[in-house]
């Protein structure tokens, strides 16, 4: 497995004690465990939006822990995306015009072309997602569903290498939840790798793995490889018995 991500004793006050797991390219991992686990610490910590205690990560050969705030961010803004359950969109912005602020913050200064390209890009994307037309919407025109789409939207912009999502299908109901995990991975088949954080037994049966969080500390691990068509029923059922033989 060609390395994407790797994490050496990642601790974080008495919240995450010498975490260690690596991740591949192109792997969709998710990670479990009950309420306090430390599961959004971990996500948090391992993308570079807070500072562990203790412990190392890299991204690639880039020693995330070693960086400055402003390299942090300028990581985050190139090479990752981020999808969380609160979907923190801008209010007086539309929907086209969230999808596009992370990216021309991005690619400030360049010219009316490579705007123009974003811009292309940008609806392009809707158009993949099933949510072309709702350019000129604002946040509160549209629904949980169209609105998490549009995160995962503005997320792929910069085509990050990873993404990171923090209960993604949390704040929706079931259909909506479908639609979003289904463009979820068809983004992870089509090469971007995704660490997952979600309570949801149907959600992180779509993942290639699965890392159990108790205590802040990695107790369990479960091996599910990439999901065929079919197979969903199966390995959720798969993922219950495992989840049961952890104590959830």
């Amino acid at each position: 497995m060609d390395r994407l991500l790797e994490v050496e004793n990642l601790s974080k006050g008495q919240i995450l004690h010498e975490v260690s797991f690596v991740m591949g390219l192109g792997e969709m991992l998710g990670i479990m465990g009950p309420s306090g686990s430390g599961k959004s610490t971990l996500l948090y910590n391992v993308a570079g939006m807070d500072h562990p205690s203790g412990g190392r990560v890299w991204l690639k050969d880039t020693e995330i822990t070693k960086l400055t705030g402003d390299e942090k961010a300028k990581l985050r803004l190139h090479r990752m995306g981020f999808v969380f359950q609160q979907m923190n969109m801008m209010a007086n912005l539309n929907i086209l015009d969230n999808i596009l602020l992370p990216v021309m913050w991005a690619n400030k200064g360049t010219g009316r072309k490579q705007k123009a390209k974003l811009l292309m890009e940008a609806k392009a994307l809707m158009q993949k997602l099933s949510i072309a037309g709702l350019e000129e919407r604002n946040i509160t025109q549209v629904s949980g569903g169209q609105l998490q789409r549009a995160c995962i939207c503005r997320s792929m912009m910069n085509r990050p290498e990873i993404l990171f999502a923090d209960e993604p299908t949390g704040a929706l109901n079931k259909s909506a939840a479908q639609g979003v995990m289904a463009e979820l991975v068809r983004i992870n088949q089509e090469g971007t790798a995704v660490l997952m954080v979600t309570h949801d037994s149907k959600v992180a049966s779509n993942c290639d793995r699965i890392l159990y969080l108790l205590d802040g500390r990695i107790c369990g691990e479960l091996m599910l490889g990439k999901p065929a068509a079919g197979m969903d029923r199966r390995r959720e059922e798969t993922v219950n018995r495992w989840l049961m033989k952890m104590g959830w």
